[in-house]
């Protein structure tokens, strides 16, 4: 319910302030920092227009990069980190108001995949800097793995939440029970696969978001090559068969770093915040497409198309490195 301490709120609920991350580990950009900042410092400017924006800063040269690019626009914190990814490494916010909370779950590197210094304090260390009572889960969770409508339903992937390299010793009733008990939800949805070569195992907010109670947005393929048709028609089929009102845009389509290996590019990676949605886009064709489509599914909001590109080389998008605290 609303005013409880596991209620948790949608995104387009209001939020008080948005984290960010600020990269700082080379290596995990191949060697190359510069093109992930400039993208996220443009995400930041656009965002500190309509939210207080504090960024979460894991080193100090990482602290020297974002006073000079991002110093006048947002709140620079100095916390564990191990890169920019706070969907997965912060906490989740519940409640609103005076009953909020901080669910702090297990992390453990997107299945032990990516390992960094910092990314299992950062969650308490960001509920302490916002001065929210926290509550420990003995459960790995990735907040990029769900989303909710607000009214009960909790979207996730079997890929993700049932994979051997998260919870191995639960079962899927078990999952859900610790779902409904740590976030206030009722009725999980379950999609299968996410897209190809993703990082993360097939986290929904690639895939597939609520944008209203019941109402979801998906993608539908691309081109004749989009990596994903089959992945996109099938989530689309199955969140019809849901029940659920169901809104698509395009994918970006074959999105690549000159090899032609496919990258897990996505329209869907948006971080809604007040007043405005903050869109990543990659190539003009599909993304302006997408970006007109959804001003029509989000009156009311400034929706803002900025270069993801940079940030996608680490594996994700704008979604993926912020994390709201509701109102």
């Amino acid at each position: 319910m609303p005013g409880s301490k596991n209620f948790l709120p949608p995104e387009w609920a209001p939020h008080a302030a948005l984290w960010a991350g600020w990269p700082r580990l080379a290596e995990e950009w191949g060697g190359e920092l510069a093109p992930a900042r400039k993208d996220t410092a443009a995400f930041i400017h656009a965002a500190a227009v309509h939210v207080p924006v504090k960024v979460a800063i894991g080193s100090d040269e990482a602290m020297a990069s974002a006073l000079a690019a991002v110093g006048g626009a947002a709140e620079l914190v100095r916390i564990p980190t191990g890169d920019i990814w706070l969907r997965d490494t912060g906490p989740i916010v519940t409640g609103q108001g005076a009953a909020r909370q901080a669910q702090v779950f297990r992390f453990n590197g997107w299945g032990g995949k990516y390992l960094m210094d910092g990314d299992t304090d950062t969650a308490a260390a960001l509920a302490g800097h916002e001065a929210l009572p926290t509550r420990a889960h003995d459960f790995v969770l990735e907040g990029g793995g769900i989303d909710v409508d607000g009214e009960g339903r909790l979207l996730t992937t079997r890929q993700c939440l049932l994979n051997p390299n998260r919870n191995p010793l639960l079962s899927e009733d078990q999952i859900e029970g610790h779902l409904r008990a740590a976030l206030g939800v009722e009725e999980i949805l379950w999609l299968g696969d996410g897209l190809a070569n993703d990082h993360t195992d097939g986290h929904v907010d690639n895939i597939a978001r609520f944008i209203g109670p019941g109402h979801v947005l998906c993608q539908h393929p691309a081109g004749p090559d989009d990596p994903n048709t089959e992945v996109l028609r099938d989530i689309e089929r199955t969140l019809a068969a849901a029940g659920l009102m169901v809104s698509t845009i395009p994918s970006p389509g074959r999105i690549h770093f000159g090899d032609g290996v496919p990258v897990p590019a996505s329209h869907m990676n948006f971080t809604i915040t007040n007043g405005a949605v903050l869109v990543p886009i990659y190539e003009d064709r599909y993304s302006a497409v997408a970006l007109a489509e959804l001003k029509a599914l989000f009156p009311g909001r400034d929706v803002i198309g900025l270069p993801a590109r940079g940030i996608l080389a680490g594996g994700g998008s704008f979604h993926c490195m912020t994390r709201e605290i509701p109102a």
